[in-house]
């Protein structure tokens, strides 16, 4: 027992030592924001929203930063990332193969810069719209070699020390069998106090925290921002609760990630106007720490980036020409994956549904006919595939990689993205640069092309530390 103290007192002077070791100047308070498939057709398409819908001069937060370049996000099996892969990149700074996390190509363990500043004296915070077992959350703690392992990356999660963790739900709950796990107990023995929703860190004063969304139906993303989903937690609203824990826990030196996860999700379904609605409330979460930044100007560093392209959009497509309609986008009320379980709940139900029934609910929910224009060539071709999917029931779900989306909900969506004039060019990643945008100490680091494991060693870098 005295061996095993005498080692504690051991690590935790070489922890303070080290942490000690940090050259004068370097930034206290790091913040890491990554948009999962955010490009730049996403940024473009929502920067042209805000100026010419919402008149608004304001750039968005994270296109006012001084300092602008951009990143390559291939993998070592692929010029296509996928999310595991880029999210090891942009956390420890290794090239993998996709579907793994945390490993690099000969499934050989990396060290996540979020655990060299942890082991610096730096609190951990990270933060997600999706489910923080997933790639990009999990690369900063989990090695294993597929990325679908969720009882073994949450495991990780509850043994790694972070003092917040916070995303939709677990998806590690049961095993492959449906069977309930322990995974619950295991970051409870850890000492992570388990919290859903905001309202139940009121009386919370533990040092460790798993805030998860208190929809126990939706353990893949906390819900799109365009559905208003009442009582729904919000990528701002978590990213306020980690900010304030960091403030209580960790004041001196803390480090976050923020991921925009649902900005990934609404670019597989080619959901043009959920997908502007989540790059602004991602750069609502930014603004808090810029805020913050604001106060610490000599103090903090914000970096903000993608792991990938997802959906190859634009503004402007074929349909459009030389002209974009994002105005139409304030008249729809549900995101595709909304409108496809309304429309699945229908054939479940085999109640009788009439055409007239579904252009009054598309009128009411997307605006079509009565704000936003449907050609008669585009009525007949929704007509035609509502008669073979309500009535003759003959038609194939269209499946990508986190929905399966009802054949008459891919053409609804179809016609609204051709009307307001969104591109897309594919329902996965695509090999495109992301941007990467910066301001505060060392920033002036990012101000040329790289590639994306470069900015984990360059922050760290910034911060007088290392992962070789």
């Amino acid at each position: 027992m005295i061996k095993m103290r005498n080692l504690f007192a051991g690590m935790a002077l070489m922890a303070a030592v080290a942490a000690a070791a940090a050259p004068d100047g370097a930034p206290r308070y790091v913040f890491y924001f990554i948009g999962d498939g955010m490009g730049l057709g996403q940024v473009s398409a929502t920067q042209t929203y805000v100026r010419m819908v919402q008149n608004n001069a304001r750039p968005l937060v994270m296109t006012s930063f001084p300092v602008t370049s951009l990143a390559y996000t291939y993998s070592a099996s692929s010029p296509v990332t996928d999310s595991a892969a880029a999210g090891t990149a942009l956390a420890c700074g290794s090239k993998t193969k996709n579907g793994m996390l945390g490993m690099d190509a000969d499934t050989v363990s990396v060290t996540s810069m979020a655990r060299v500043l942890k082991d610096n004296g730096y609190g951990i915070g990270l933060v997600t719209s999706v489910s923080p077992d997933d790639a990009t959350p999990g690369a900063f703690y989990a090695h294993v070699p597929y990325r679908g392992m969720s009882y073994e990356i949450e495991k990780q999660a509850a043994e790694s020390g972070y003092e917040f963790i916070a995303g939709a739900g677990l998806r590690g709950l049961k095993d492959g069998d449906g069977n309930p796990t322990d995974i619950l107990d295991v970051f409870r023995q850890n000492n992570v106090e388990v919290v859903y929703g905001l309202d139940g860190l009121k009386d919370v004063d533990s040092e460790k925290i798993l805030l998860l969304s208190n929809n126990a139906d939706s353990p893949n993303n906390i819900g799109y921002a365009i559905d208003s989903i009442k009582g729904a937690q919000t990528l701002a609203g978590y990213t306020q609760a980690c900010l304030d824990h960091m403030m209580k826990v960790s004041p001196d030196r803390f480090f976050m990630m923020v991921e925009g996860g649902t900005i990934d999700h609404a670019g597989h379904a080619n959901d043009g106007g959920a997908l502007i609605k989540e790059v602004i409330a991602f750069d609502q979460a930014l603004e808090i720490a810029y805020n913050f930044y604001l106060d610490h100007k000599d103090e903090t560093l914000i970096v903000v980036t993608a792991d990938h392209e997802t959906g190859g959009a634009s503004v402007g497509c074929g349909f459009t020409g030389y002209n974009a309609y994002l105005h139409y986008i304030d008249y729809q009320k549900v995101s595709k994956e909304e409108f496809s379980a309304y429309c699945k709940g229908l054939l479940k139900s085999r109640r009788t549904y009439r055409w007239e029934d579904m252009k009054e609910y598309l009128a009411d929910n997307l605006g079509f006919w009565v704000h936003v224009p449907v050609s008669g060539q585009q009525e007949e071709s929704l007509k035609s595939l509502f008669d073979a999917t309500f009535e003759m029931r003959n038609s194939a779900d269209q499946k990508t990689l986190y929905s399966n989306f009802n054949a008459f909900a891919v053409e609804v969506f179809k016609v609204f993205n051709n009307v307001i004039g969104m591109g897309f060019t594919s329902g996965s990643h695509t090999g495109n640069p992301v941007p990467v945008f910066a301001v505060g100490v060392g920033s002036e680091r990012f101000g040329k092309g790289c590639d994306n494991t470069e900015i984990p060693e360059t922050i760290l870098s910034i911060a007088g530390y290392s992962l070789k």
